[in-house]
């Protein structure tokens, strides 16, 4: 290499190290409750910056909306928003670099949930999925919408409700769709059910609960290949199972002790076993196997922490979860063993993502901590107040660009 194409190569790798990029992928858009993989994980990605201080993590442009629990879901272009404003329901979409309105839709779907639960408003609550083309949104009533992702058309929508003559869920639409090729799968219409994505014609229905417990389901599902299967992990109010993709056959189940059914973290896999850990129950952990008469579960392990609402982020065999007592900890999930309980005390809700060493997690209060991922103990490297209101919604990262549902704003922060 002569002298200056020496410098030339120089000044590239210089340039790369100031502005570092992601190759287009996965890692550059948030398309679904929990990520890309829907478990919190970013395996790609810009690298993350040092310090979340305001020069290392700059907010680029805030736009206020109205009130809402929907987490942002970020496509290559564009940020969507769900919010309640009167008597509708709105979606909006936003341009990811500059936060110009691109467009919005609206149909009629308020609702007051029980007065129990007034302090934390009647507004929408599912996060929506994007496959790329469409957008399917959960509205409050039971009404699931599919949008055109470009420009907001609605191409179909469903009252299911109405189609399975199902009760008024009392706190609304909760669970956040899962889309699977060509089907959406969700908790809604008091079971779950499968339906065409292109149409919103069902396929099948099944865990149907006849409305109990207030006709809601809180858990949104995933996937897993478990004894050899492909199949749903749903956690209902009262169970724990396995679905089978096609058929909508439960190949297991067990029951989850939860107060007043509030199974409402997404459960986590974990090699051949699922973790989940609920409101008055505990930790647990399940080992599913498979031989000629189907599908056997036994329990592992089970630890007193309590889970609530903040589903968990599993790195290198350790889980790091957000208590309903309003602290962290950190399980060992080959024994059950905690590592370490904060001495901190935290919001009622955090979401949490992780890039595979560190944990970003935005408290309800509006703080956002940067945590590494410690088996040993709880090590907070950074923390910053990034909103004054509330933050309920999941946070979303997609490239080098953080974004933030506050109650009533959108903000985008990059580094």
């Amino acid at each position: 290499m002569n002298a200056k194409n020496f410098l030339l190569f120089t000044v590239l790798c210089l340039a790369l190290q100031a502005f570092p990029f992601s190759a287009p992928g996965e890692d550059l858009v948030w398309p679904q409750w929990r990520g890309p993989t829907r478990d919190g994980i970013i395996a790609k990605g810009a690298p993350w910056p040092k310090k979340i201080s305001k020069k290392m993590l700059k907010q680029t442009w805030r736009r206020e909306i109205s009130k809402g629990y929907p987490g942002p879901i970020v496509s290559e272009k564009l940020v969507f928003t769900v919010e309640t404003k009167g008597k509708n329901e709105f979606v909006r979409a936003f341009d990811r670099s500059s936060g110009e309105q691109k467009w919005e839709a609206q149909w009629p779907g308020s609702m007051s949930v029980p007065f129990f639960a007034w302090k934390n408003g009647s507004w929408v609550r599912s996060t929506p999925a994007y496959d790329g083309k469409n957008l399917y949104v959960g509205g409050m009533r039971d009404f699931l919408v599919c949008l055109d992702a470009s420009n907001g058309s609605q191409k179909w929508s469903v009252d299911l409700m109405k189609r399975y003559k199902a009760p008024l869920p009392a706190f609304g639409f909760v669970c956040s769709p899962l889309v699977e090729g060509d089907h959406i799968y969700v908790q809604a219409g008091a079971g779950f059910v499968k339906l065409k994505s292109e149409t919103g014609e069902s396929v099948w229905r099944t865990l149907d609960d006849k409305g109990g417990m207030y006709g809601s389901a809180f858990s949104s599902p995933t996937t897993a290949k478990l004894g050899g299967i492909e199949q749903l992990v749903v956690q209902t109010r009262t169970e724990l199972t396995g679905v089978e993709p096609d058929n909508g056959k439960v190949l297991w189940k067990r029951p989850i002790k939860a107060f007043r059914g509030m199974n409402i973290l997404t459960p986590v896999i974990f090699g051949q076993s699922v973790f989940t850990s609920s409101y008055g129950g505990k930790s647990l952990l399940f080992d599913l196997a498979k031989d000629a008469n189907g599908f056997s579960i036994d329990q592992k392990w089970e630890n007193k922490q309590e889970g609530y609402m903040s589903s968990p982020i599993v790195i290198d065999g350790f889980c790091y979860i957000h208590l309903r007592k309003q602290r962290m900890t950190c399980i060992d999930l080959s024994n059950g063993a905690t590592k370490w309980i904060s001495s901190e005390s935290f919001g009622k809700y955090q979401s949490m993502v992780s890039n595979g060493k560190e944990i970003l997690a935005l408290d309800e209060d509006g703080t956002l901590y940067q945590i590494e991922a410690n088996p040993e103990k709880l090590v907070i490297k950074d923390k910053r107040t990034i909103s004054d209101s509330p933050t309920w919604a999941h946070l979303a990262i997609a490239g080098n660009q953080l974004f933030v549902r506050e109650l009533e704003a959108i903000a985008c922060y990059e580094w």
